[in-house]
């Protein structure tokens, strides 16, 4: 085990190779990827958060910790209802790995139950790591497999899942997770594009963990994907922070059933349009929902960030205060299955 993470709450499934791939800038690695570089052979230079957008985290963190704690037991008893006690979680790493937490927590707390956690490498365009699935299959059947995540945006994750799970049969490859505006998830909490506060930073509020690593000169076959350690930013770890802010609303929460929303279009056909409407030809360039906007701030290069409102800090004002620090334009857009959606600067036609 390495990260901070403690091992009764997930088996970290990743190989560690701090020390063994120099970070890269945001506009060098940008440059790389938009030139046919895949992402998972670089890492990105993760940076120390301002103490303005830390105070917006935590605001953030206060303010949805209850709807947090309701979707996650809202994902969890519809986990329970299909798997039973013998479910077996397998977080995608990195920001499913703070929801598979929780969802073990709660099962915990709800039923009594210690069901196992793991969490593990799935990467698009590249698939599943193949050597921590042979690793879970030769300890659990395949049916008890419940694969976790934090949220959808466009679904390539939850596409890319579903064709790794076909390899292995008796494997469902539905996602389970919190946020789902895109309906485009197995087993969700809510419809709704939500701030599940852990989107809102980097390795400081996921085990101090670097997002996972595929390239085959450091990834020999047979070993699972990697991932680094950032221990140097101890004092500023949040994960524990985060989970258990969460799970201390567990005893005030009631799962409910929440009312089918009717969209005009569906979430690929409103991607579509976006691309339309801002001349994109590539689809990888636009990043629907409040989780995947936060990350185009946070380790991408901005174009701009649609909002449906510029008035909702309720909802946004994270959002608001990270597009002010990386100096990225926010647009009003009639956004209708996401209240977020980042747009990635096409460095070609600059």
């Amino acid at each position: 085990m390495f990260g901070t993470y403690q091992s009764c709450d997930v088996t970290i499934l990743l190989k560690d190779i701090t020390g063994l791939v120099e970070p890269m800038g945001t506009r060098e690695r940008e440059a790389k990827i938009q030139s046919g570089t895949h992402y998972s052979e670089m890492l990105p230079v993760e940076y120390e958060p301002s103490s303005a957008y830390l105070a917006a985290y935590q605001d953030a963190l206060d303010r949805y910790a209850g709807m947090t704690a309701e979707a996650v037991a809202c994902v969890a008893e519809k986990i329970w209802r299909d798997k039973g006690r013998d479910v077996v979680l397998v977080s995608l790493a990195r920001a499913g790995t703070p929801i598979g937490i929780l969802i073990q927590w709660y099962l915990k707390f709800r039923y009594g139950t210690a069901v196992e956690h793991y969490t593990i490498s799935i990467i698009r365009g590249r698939g599943i790591d193949h050597a921590a699935m042979s690793y879970i299959l030769g300890r659990h059947r395949p049916e008890q497999l419940q694969f976790v995540d934090g949220w959808t945006g466009k679904g390539a994750i939850q596409q890319e899942l579903r064709q790794a799970a076909a390899q292995y049969p008796g494997v469902d490859g539905g996602l389970a997770v919190l946020s789902d505006p895109g309906c485009l998830a197995g087993k969700w909490g809510t419809r709704d594009d939500f701030l599940i506060a852990s989107s809102c930073l980097n390795a400081t509020v996921s085990g101090l963990l670097s997002r996972t690593f595929y390239r085959s000169d450091i990834i020999a076959p047979g070993e699972f994907h990697g991932a680094a350690f950032y221990s140097q930013w101890g004092e500023q770890d949040q994960t524990y922070a985060f989970l258990n802010t969460v799970a201390d609303r567990f005893p005030d929460t009631r799962p409910r059933q929440e009312e089918e929303r009717i969209f005009s279009q569906s979430a690929a056909e409103e991607v579509s349009s976006i691309c339309a409407h801002f001349g994109l030809q590539d689809r990888n360039l636009v990043k629907p929902g409040i989780g995947e906007a936060t990350r185009v701030l946070l380790r991408r290069m901005p174009w701009m960030i649609l909002v449906r409102s510029l008035h909702d800090a309720e909802h946004l004002g994270h959002l608001y205060q990270l597009a002010k620090e990386k100096g990225a334009r926010l647009v009003e857009y009639p956004l209708e299955h996401y209240r977020a959606c980042g747009l990635i600067q096409a460095l070609a036609d600059n």
